[in-house]
């Protein structure tokens, strides 16, 4: 081969190579375009306001429209040949194809004919958006107007896909849509102006002129009067007179058609792993034993013989209760704050957004967990959100709030999330990439870091430190109960009572999480401890050269992934630390 022919075959290798990485970025830019496109709250969410003025299309036949465009966007991916490529745009493909198979596989199940809970579905789900939403110009309240304007349609859409359901005796827990009625009825007696989404109103700029103010006022009222009320009434007469009463007696998956199976899928899903329902199950019984025996060393200190004498003290130490729902949000921001100094020890890269504490809305504290976080928009105009549940303040402990700030706020969600979605590298699929098992892995490992930064000083707090980790131990053993081992709801209480001092309100709301959100509540104690066996692995692999610093630094800098992806992603900077230090 001369020379001359050699340098022209090279050229067209790199230029086949080039031609082929194009062809994925923008495959991804157009996957990336059509889901904010087909979510418009979620585009509202990210600070995009190019949709701001639409709702989501929740019709039978755009469901099947999505399924079929996803099967053809698989096809699409697998096809392009990333020989060559670099490793992370190899790996942004392996992803979205095993995002998009992962699509494929769930169809089976048709789970959008069960579109509401107490958790989740049209009824909260479109108030708490008002919290994310930016009101900054008229036009954002002109298209928030449309979007009040559209709601009526989406709740028909969303009864016909629960129609569909009923047909196909795809029903969720009697007991569930029981509050799902009372969560939308209580929106629907409410007066336009006592309505959460007239709160916009409530706060429009001083900029706007007053001709301006009383035209969108009037318009907000008007939709929420003829539109939003109308709906939330017909919606919750549906599920209080034909839905819920056809609600599944049983708790479990194993009462719905293919239920061992629907089950193995979703814990598939939310693991990331191939772990068995008997594995996780009897690895929760070892975690559960493992912080009881943690916790009753603290209350052998504290000059208790045992864990019910200790909890049942704690129940009636007003010292250990919180006297307000200003209190509770205070204890958040503290802990969060007396963090803040403390991360620079354990990582290189700090996320630039900012963090906000908030209640959680009145509307849904009933059924809300003890808080939550809200991702704030990428570009930093809006901070993330800490949402504290502070309804029945007076039944709560304040044991677990120290140990719940880190878990949502620094250096759990917050900084995780946060950095993200800062990564210029990475494409957007990848930066607001959601797996369960890394994400609440992530916030949960996070509690044992503030654990090893010398936090919760106050025993009573690291006894709520260890009661957290307690919780997403028995997490392991009740969601399997519930969905593998057909327990009742009451054996699912009463084992929370027998291996936990957790208060009741928590307790009732825990119980209902897992029948309304199967194998999701997995995730963190599965992913906890991988993160946790991947950095003991690189310590003793490393040895003197392990860097703590820069193994959350891998850990983050690849956004949110699949476990077994982030073992290799971990396998790789040990080996490259090797060889550097060689």
């Amino acid at each position: 081969m001369t020379l001359l022919l050699a340098a022209l075959l090279a050229a067209s290798t790199a230029s086949d190579l080039g031609a082929r990485r194009k062809q994925l970025a923008d495959l991804l830019d157009e996957q990336w375009e059509y889901n904010l496109k087909n979510s418009p709250e979620f585009a509202s969410m990210l600070g995009d306001k190019r949709y701001n003025d639409k709702l989501s299309d929740f019709s039978e036949k755009h469901v099947y429209e999505d399924i079929a465009r996803d099967k053809e966007m698989l096809a699409r991916f697998k096809a392009i040949d990333i020989t060559g490529f670099p490793e992370q745009e190899a790996l942004n493909q392996r992803l979205m194809v095993r995002n998009l198979e992962l699509e494929a596989e769930s169809v089976r199940f048709k789970d959008w004919e069960q579109p509401v809970s107490q958790f989740g579905g049209i009824h909260i789900d479109a108030p708490q958006l008002i919290t994310i939403l930016s009101f900054e110009t008229v036009k954002d309240y002109e298209d928030y107007i449309k979007r009040l304007q559209a709601m009526p349609v989406a709740f028909d859409q969303v009864t016909g896909l629960m129609r569909r359901g009923m047909a196909d005796k795809l029903m969720p827990p009697k007991i569930l849509l029981e509050q799902v009625a009372k969560q939308a009825g209580t929106l629907a007696e409410k007066t336009p102006e006592e309505n959460p989404f007239f709160e916009p109103a409530k706060k429009m700029s001083a900029s706007f002129s007053d001709a301006d103010k009383a035209r969108l006022r009037a318009a907000m009222l008007a939709a929420i009067r003829d539109g939003i009320t109308p709906a939330y009434r017909k919606f919750t007469k549906f599920v209080a007179e034909e839905y819920a009463p056809k609600g599944r007696a049983e708790p479990g998956l194993s009462a719905l058609p293919d239920g061992d199976a629907r089950y193995a899928f979703a814990v598939k899903r939310s693991t990331t792993t191939n772990m068995t329902p008997a594995q996780i199950h009897a690895l929760g019984l070892a975690e559960v034993a493992r912080d009881r025996a943690a916790m009753l060393k603290i209350a052998n200190q504290l000059g208790f013989k045992d864990l019910k004498s200790f909890d049942a003290s704690i129940k009636t130490n007003p010292a250990l209760h919180p006297k307000s729902r200003q209190e509770m949000l205070d204890l958040y921001t503290k802990y969060i704050k007396s963090m803040e100094p403390k991360l620079p020890s354990l990582f290189g890269r700090l996320p630039k957004a900012g963090m906000e504490v908030m209640p959680v809305e009145a509307y849904r504290e009933k059924n809300a967990s003890g808080a939550q976080y809200e991702p704030g928009t990428p570009d930093g105009k809006r901070p993330g959100h800490i949402k504290v549940n502070t309804g029945d303040f007076e039944h709560r402990t304040t044991l677990d709030v120290e140990t719940t700030a880190y878990h949502e706020g620094i250096p759990g969600h917050h900084m995780q999330l946060s950095i993200a979605q800062e990564l210029p590298t990475l494409p957007p699929f990848r930066q607001h990439a959601y797996y369960t098992a890394y994400i609440e892995g992530w916030a949960l490992y996070s509690e044992r870091l503030a654990e090893e930064l010398g936090a919760y000083h106050d025993p009573y707090s690291m006894y709520g430190h260890l009661q957290d980790d307690l919780l997403r131990a028995i997490r392991l053993v009740a969601d399997t109960g519930f969905h593998s081992m057909k327990w009742t709801r009451q054996q699912v209480v009463d084992y929370f009572h027998e291996n936990s001092g957790i208060d009741e309100p928590n307790v009732q709301s825990e119980t209902d999480r897992y029948m309304a959100w199967p194998a999701q509540a997995l995730g963190y104690k599965i992913g906890q401890l991988k993160l946790l066996e991947l950095r003991e692995k690189a310590r003793r692999e490393l040895g003197s050269r392990f860097d703590i610093r820069g193994f959350h630094d891998e850990v983050l800098s690849g956004g949110a992934l699949p476990l077994d992806v982030l073992a290799e992603r971990i396998d790789g900077w040990i080996a490259q630390r090797k060889s550097v230090s060689n």
